[in-house]
């Protein structure tokens, strides 16, 4: 068999709440085992999560379907059921040796979903390291428990390896990036974040974990590189939702759904490209199963790779991918009753359309809970010590109740920031879009669309429940007593 013939290695990795890469042209983050990867495969610019929190964002990479069919999955800290096929387990049915390390799918419960192990395949974590001093960073050794992984392969088997950094998750320690010699002055700051010191050094540790994310990669790429396997494996570099800011993670907008995405495989994937297409989380399933050979399941969503993999084009190469689909129900409670903020959304080539059903609530759990659906951060604290002050205007952008419609002109308007769907002018395109949209929802069996929406509220939680609804008001009460 030639190499050509063989069955590739599979190595996917995902740095958790990473927006940027430095082969995207951001100057406060160096990533150059990820522009590596882009340079010699293919770098996407139009790659987008179906739903910007880890467990259902994950959810959906493994099961290849849109979060709203995976029942419990759809939301953050819920089950997972055994019922919905997951790639690691088809590949090891195939022969494949699968195996994770880092985080895998989470937070939630697969134990109770009927999974044997964790959905990302057997876990590789026993090795540890000494983070360096002052900083969040994880001390689990990932590429030393690549190599147990690799250690532990047959003669000639191929294997699929799911690298999880918990990195740049928060929390950081503050100065992590200073500290490492980064400076305030590199730093992009988004228009929907004050451009402040203490936001600068925010985004500078973030930046600072994301660069442990891709060193650790780094040295797995070298690995393989010393056994001869690189070139024979299709590696899949990413991340699951956007960065852990304020409008960003969690929310609905641009920022968090378009990801960093670069695929090398040089034994049959021509390199030094850049692809334009829109391309979905759902996609991912279905390629590594057809680049492994096994059969993909119809009931998966997505839509392999492979002709674009397997083109020498850039730019625009499939014809046929110009829509992805996005939404999200329940994350982290802390809402009164601790329902969700369900939400829809479908991005053509230049716009973006979302859907709030429930406009009514408070998108990034309510003020008196903390908003619990952002992260507490530097960034965060600043926000809200202007909103005490009066100044409102990052305060509506990152917490504020949103309208029932929202659209954008994303190659105008890529920071979501002017709404354009009460201007008449946008009417026609806002419900060609709904209706669209609505139809997906439709054919992929959304409750939503049943009328029966309000299950993922029923869905039990399985999260700690410290910033619940319930909590709040247990604790207010308690209080009272003294």
């Amino acid at each position: 068999m030639n190499r050509s013939e063989q069955r590739p290695n599979i190595l996917v990795a995902i740095a958790d709440d990473a927006s940027h890469m430095s082969a995207y042209g951001h100057r406060f983050v160096h990533t150059p085992h990820f522009d590596r990867v882009a340079a010699e495969g293919i770098r996407f610019t139009q790659a987008f999560t179906t739903n910007p929190k880890c467990a259902p964002s994950r959810a959906s990479l493994l099961t290849g379907r849109h979060t709203w069919e995976l029942e419990e999955a759809c939301n953050h800290f819920g089950l997972f059921n055994a019922k919905f096929a997951v790639y690691p387990t088809l590949l090891e049915s195939a022969g494949y040796l699968v195996g994770y390390t880092g985080k895998g799918w989470g937070p939630g419960d697969w134990k109770r979903g009927g999974f044997a192990r964790n959905p990302a395949g057997a876990e590789y974590n026993r090795r540890k390291l000494t983070p360096p001093d002052r900083t969040k960073i994880s001390d689990k050794d990932y590429a030393a428990n690549f190599d147990d992984f690799l250690n532990d392969r047959k003669d000639g088997q191929p294997f699929c390896f799911w690298y999880g950094g918990h990195e740049p998750h928060r929390a950081y320690e503050p100065g992590e990036g200073l500290r490492a010699g980064k400076r305030l002055e590199d730093v992009e700051v988004p228009a929907y974040l004050p451009d402040d010191p203490s936001v600068r050094g925010d985004l500078l540790d973030y930046a600072y974990e994301l660069e442990w994310f891709d060193r650790q990669l780094g040295r797995m790429l070298a690995r393989l590189e010393a056994l001869g396997e690189l070139d024979r494996t299709l590696v899949i570099v990413t991340s699951d939702n956007g960065m852990p800011f304020p409008r960003v993670k969690g929310q609905m907008y641009e920022q968090d759904f378009r990801l960093p995405l670069a695929v090398r495989w040089r034994d049959r994937v021509r390199g030094g490209r850049v692809v334009d297409d829109l391309i979905s989380f759902v996609d991912l399933a279905p390629t590594i199963l057809e680049a492994a050979g096994v059969p993909v399941p119809p009931e998966m969503a997505g839509a392999g790779l492979r002709g674009i993999l397997e083109s020498a084009g850039s730019g625009k190469v499939d014809p046929a991918r110009r829509r992805v689909y996005m939404g999200k129900e329940r994350h982290d409670v802390g809402t009164e009753g601790d329902v969700g903020y369900p939400v829809r959304c479908i991005r053509t080539d230049r716009y973006l359309y979302v859907r709030n059903f429930k406009p009514e609530l408070w998108p990034a759990g309510n003020p008196e809970t903390g908003f619990t659906n952002v992260d507490s951060s530097p960034t965060k604290s600043l926000i809200l010590e202007q909103h005490a002050r009066g100044e409102d205007y990052y305060y509506a952008l990152s917490f504020g109740k949103r309208p029932a419609e929202e659209l954008y002109d994303i190659r105008r308007d890529p920071d979501c920031l002017c709404n354009l769907a009460d201007d008449v002018s946008f009417a026609e395109l806002k419900e060609a879009l709904w209706r669209e949209l609505a139809d997906e929802l439709a054919r992929t069996g959304d409750p939503r669309m049943r009328g029966q929406g309000d299950v993922f509220d029923a869905y039990e939680y399985v999260g700690q429940g410290k910033h619940s609804w319930k909590a709040y008001v247990e604790g207010y009460f308690e209080k009272q007593k003294y």
